[in-house]
């Protein structure tokens, strides 16, 4: 049987009162964890990030990259997700030497950079709460940085070999304009939704039928499909951009043992071996 694409399903309440971003992550998630070799509760943590910035990319910026960066409060690593417009989401584990686990907890902090129509980078940092989760955290980030009245869950579920058997998660929003009133309505609904993990326990679990458990009795429209996939957009070319960015002594001395350099994406562990001729053309003004 072939595996199941993950999916981001948008849609509106035909009041015009909500926006609704539904996603599964599954393979996107399982694909990230195993190329970082995730561990214990950073598995899962980790797979909460990820989703999580796929959802905040497709309501803030559905056109350009966004990052994601969750940093325990003793500063020892971080966990970074990337998600491209493309649809490709690649992730990092960035732990200390002799550190078994990045350990996501109180105090720790989640960063949000997206790119701007314009180049430059939004950025916004923010506390993860009391409970410590992706989900509060960026429940927190879209009220305090964005001013918009967000809610927000991911979760992951971990199989008996303690790799995730399925990810997942929605971002509800109120739309300007729109009173008070829903809001209180929708969120006495999603009581029963603020853990995410048992809907993903269910084997008809898909966007679709999470989208009409979310809006069970609502009238709503459905308005985007697309599919998410890990996948790392490294190439070579982008890792000699990246090196004609260090200073000339550097790249002397790069050249000076005359041998290819070999260099490891830390996103995908792809190797690229770039060759003392093309080291050379960086050094030349011309």
């Amino acid at each position: 049987m072939a595996e199941r694409v993950d999916t981001v399903l948008r849609a509106m309440t035909n009041d015009g009162a909500f926006r609704v971003i539904v996603v599964e992550s599954t393979q996107t998630v399982r694909g990230a964890n195993e190329c970082q070799r995730a561990q214990g509760a950073e598995t899962t943590v980790f797979g909460d990030l990820l989703t999580g910035t796929v959802l905040f990319r497709e309501t803030m910026s559905p056109q350009l990259r966004v990052q994601g960066i969750a940093k325990p409060e003793n500063g020892q690593g971080q966990l970074v997700a990337d998600s491209h417009p493309s649809g490709d989401v690649r992730g990092l584990i960035q732990r200390r030497t002799g550190q078994p686990q990045v350990e996501i907890g109180c105090g720790s902090t989640l960063c949000m950079l997206r790119s701007l129509q314009n180049g430059s980078i939004n950025q916004g940092i923010v506390g993860l709460g009391e409970k410590a989760t992706i989900s509060e955290g960026l429940m927190i980030y879209m009220q305090q940085s964005e001013q918009i009245v967000t809610m927000i869950a991911v979760g992951g579920v971990l199989g008996a070999d303690g790799k995730i058997s399925r990810a997942g998660g929605y971002l509800i929003q109120l739309l300007p304009g729109v009173p008070r009133g829903p809001l209180m309505v929708m969120t006495e609904r999603l009581q029963d939704y603020q853990n995410i993990e048992p809907l993903l326990h269910r084997d008809d679990f898909s966007p679709r039928w999470l989208l009409s458990e979310l809006l069970f009795k609502m009238d709503y429209t459905e308005l985007q499909q697309s599919e998410i996939r890990f996948n790392c957009w490294c190439d070579e070319l982008r890792v000699v951009a990246s090196l004609a960015t260090l200073p000339r002594s550097d790249l002397e001395e790069l050249l000076a043992a005359n041998e290819p350099l070999e260099i490891e994406c830390d996103y995908c562990h792809k190797e690229y071996h770039i060759a003392p001729s093309q080291l050379r053309g960086l050094l030349d003004p011309n």
